[in-house]
């Protein structure tokens, strides 16, 4: 499996241009990006990366890939990211490492998302990957309640619950706040559920990524599939 997501991470890779401004995501699957970056750094690549993790930074730092902030650039040419989950009009779930938020800032600022992956990340119904959604702790309580509403609104339910870490205790993002985590099994409108996510006070960010990824590149045991997003019928040509 590590071998497949090395190999989708070269293919990304194969898109990386001299000059280019790069999101460098978070995750197992771009930590190989990042890697594979650096190689091709070290040998005279010219390029600028913003890490949306402090585990990336202290990644690409390792590597040598020169970094800077979206303070100081107001655009990135290309986003790299993995995801937990991706269905066939390139909707993700993402969150499962935590950084979700910077995550989503990162693409929101790209010309392009690429999100790599092994196969086993293509569903044809999200929702099988808990869902996190990134809240405030204070009114935690009301905020959990909020997001039960939205998800009978949006005809999903299921159990949630607040991340631990490895240690037992609750999960902090690199942005100070808790991650709640939704079994919810099927999802089925993710931009209507991510509508209605958004719009509840206490909820920083969800981890469904819609209309974000403009390609997915896939390893799996026969090789490398790209799908790219399609168009809606208005920007066809």
């Amino acid at each position: 499996m590590d071998q497949l997501k090395r190999q989708a991470a070269a293919r990304a890779l194969e898109e990386v241009r001299d000059g280019m401004q790069l999101g460098l995501g978070t995750g197992s699957t771009a930590k190989h990006f990042v890697e594979l970056l650096g190689e091709r750094v070290a040998a005279g690549l010219k390029v600028v990366g913003v890490p949306t993790s402090e585990a990336t930074r202290a990644d690409a730092e390792r590597c040598g890939v020169p970094l800077t902030t979206l303070d100081e650039i107001d655009r990135l040419d290309i986003t790299v990211d993995g995801a937990d989950e991706i269905d066939p009009e390139l909707n993700l779930i993402k969150g499962g490492g935590g950084a979700l938020l910077r995550e989503k800032i990162v693409a929101a600022a790209s010309d392009r998302m690429i999100v790599i992956a092994d196969d086993t990340k293509w569903v044809p119904t999200l929702g099988k990957f808990p869902l996190p959604v990134e809240v405030i702790p204070f009114g935690l309580g009301a905020t959990r309640r909020a997001i039960e509403k939205a998800f009978a609104e949006c005809g999903v339910s299921g159990q949630m619950a607040v991340r631990k870490d490895k240690g037992g205790h609750v999960f902090v993002t690199d942005g100070g706040h808790w991650i709640v985590d939704a079994q919810l099994g099927r999802i089925v409108n993710p931009p209507g559920l991510a509508k209605a996510l958004s719009a509840i006070p206490g909820v920083v960010e969800h981890g469904l990524f819609i209309g974000l990824a403009s390609s997915a590149v896939l390893a799996g045991g026969e090789g490398i599939r790209v799908i790219e997003r399609r168009k809606p019928k208005g920007d066809q040509e």
